[in-house]
């Protein structure tokens, strides 16, 4: 009896092809189905936080401290604050990566920026009153403004992840800082930087550039 040897081919299935072993191989994928990955870009938010009564700094400033204890560089500056003896020179550090800032004035800053006549002038050569070399207010003025040279070299340098500016608007409604310049710089800072701004008075067109604003309001 002679036995007959068949050959079993494998199963072809539809819209597979055979390889080199007889083996069906997997179709081949066309070229158009490569899905993309879009790298996200981190782009930084203008936050407004404000208040009609000063109490919209406290929030912030935990939500600043945790961001430097997670690694983040973070500066806080508040402009009107003083009587603590800080300055640029003085100015404190938390958690290694968190620069607090205030202006080196010898108080709280709540009054509009005026010129502050002496008691008793001095009298002249000719007995005129001599005028004083300098006033209250200028003092005050420069010393607001070096913290906010400081910041903005911070904010445009991008050396900094996140910027905390208290009573920003504030210090611009007293007139000690321009609102031109601070608009300006604010228009043309880092993509990658957070900016938070503080404080219970807000210029018309720093709210009009926030991405988020957040009024906090006593229970009624």
């Amino acid at each position: 009896m002679t036995a007959s040897l068949i050959q079993h081919q494998p199963r072809r299935e539809p819209g597979r092809s055979l390889g080199p072993a007889g083996r069906p191989q997997a179709p081949a994928r066309p070229a158009t189905s490569r899905s993309l990955r879009l790298v996200a870009q981190q782009e930084g938010l203008i936050q407004i936080h404000t208040a009609p009564f000063r109490g919209s700094f406290s929030g912030v400033f935990s939500q600043a401290l945790r961001s430097a204890g997670l690694g983040s560089r973070v500066l806080i500056t508040q402009f009107l604050k003083g009587g603590v003896d800080q300055g640029l020179e003085s100015s404190l550090w938390l958690c290694g990566r968190l620069q607090w800032l205030r202006p080196a004035v010898a108080g709280c800053l709540a009054e509009p920026c005026a010129p502050v006549p002496s008691a008793a002038p001095a009298a002249g050569p000719l007995g005129q009153a001599a005028l004083p070399l300098d006033s209250v207010c200028d003092r005050d003025r420069e010393a607001v403004e070096a913290v906010w040279a400081y910041s903005r070299d911070q904010l445009l340098g991008g050396l900094v992840d996140q910027l905390v500016l208290d009573e920003l608007g504030l210090a611009v409604d007293l007139g000690y800082l321009c609102a031109a310049e601070v608009t300006a710089t604010l228009e043309r800072r880092p993509s990658h930087v957070d900016v938070i701004l503080t404080g219970p008075a807000m210029p018309v067109a720093l709210m009009a550039m926030a991405d988020q604003v957040t009024q906090l309001r006593r229970g009624f």
